[in-house]
């Protein structure tokens, strides 16, 4: 197929690559260059074709994947004045892999049905790790005739590809995702943080709880890199603040309580706060420990 790919940051790049590796032609545009550098590199042998727009995307191809930040850079990409519903021709499939408001994945499939072109929103989890090894779970929202066309290429991207719902629905499922690991990663912080200040090696505990009810994948993956040390960023914090407001968003409109969601997001706003939005978002454990030794 002639596939699109548009936001080749952190995770877009591998997944791209990914895609090409299958045998897909890549038809692609980035607003930074040096996004591009993998693709161009004629050592690399990669079959990419860079466009001047994302227009010229979509007229090239049969789907378009879009992996960016926010839902305002998903707008625009798709609905801009060079976006791809200009350049889209009927037909077209736009997958959404961003994670964005369920609301606003709602209206800009609605306004790209207008033109005729399909849209799929599909979010994914795994992190960074999960894109390189083709290991995304990828939540996936829209017409099941049109997530059957484009299923092969997911899963080319993920080990675990689920239709969810109708349109917005693969979003609500990455909300509850963002709730699950964001309290998640704040609790097992919490608890080495605990142990460290009660003068208990931090690595015996998890040792022991991963044998009992308290194991998770939390506990077992962001656990061995918060006793690493290791913070390098495999998902960034700014995007776990940035998830977590949209679920509190979400919970707002709704009039949902939500308490451990809410109280995490506060945490990931200091986190980002602290001059720590680019490291993963396991930092949450240094902000912990920062004030822990402030009460010292």
């Amino acid at each position: 197929m002639n596939v699109g790919f548009i936001g080749l940051g952190l995770m877009g790049r591998p997944m791209a690559l990914h895609l090409e590796k299958a045998g897909h032609a890549l038809h692609l545009w980035a607003r930074r260059p040096e996004s591009l550098a993998p693709f161009i590199d004629k050592a690399a042998g990669v079959n990419a074709k860079v466009h001047a727009t994302p227009a010229a995307v979509a007229a090239s191809a049969e789907v378009v994947v879009t992996m960016v930040a926010d839902a305002p850079d998903v707008e625009h990409v798709c609905l801009g004045a060079d976006g791809l519903a200009a350049g889209g021709r009927a037909g077209l499939i736009v997958v959404d892999m961003s994670t964005i408001n369920p609301n606003a994945a709602r209206r800009i499939g609605e306004r790209l049905a207008a033109k005729g072109i399909e849209f799929l929103d599909a979010p994914v989890s795994g992190g960074e790790t999960g894109a390189i090894n083709a290991a995304l779970t990828i939540m996936v929202g829209g017409k099941p005739e049109v997530f059957e066309k484009v299923k092969p290429l997911f899963e080319k991207m993920g080990k675990s590809v689920t239709l969810i719902g109708g349109s917005g629905a693969g979003q609500v499922a990455k909300a509850c995702n963002q709730i699950l690991t964001g309290v998640g990663v704040l609790a097992v912080a919490e608890a080495f943080n605990f142990a460290a200040k009660s003068g208990v090696d931090p690595a015996r505990v998890r040792e022991a709880l991963l044998g009992g009810f308290a194991y998770s994948k939390v506990l077992e993956n962001h656990g061995q890199r918060m006793l690493d040390r290791n913070f390098k960023p495999g998902f960034k914090a700014w995007m776990h603040q940035k998830d977590l407001r949209i679920v509190m968003e979400e919970a707002h409109r709704m009039g949902l309580m939500l308490p451990s969601a809410a109280a995490t997001a506060q945490v990931f706003n200091a986190v980002v706060g602290s001059g720590m939005g680019e490291n993963d978002s396991i930092s949450a454990l240094q902000l912990l420990e920062k004030m822990s030794s402030k009460q010292e």
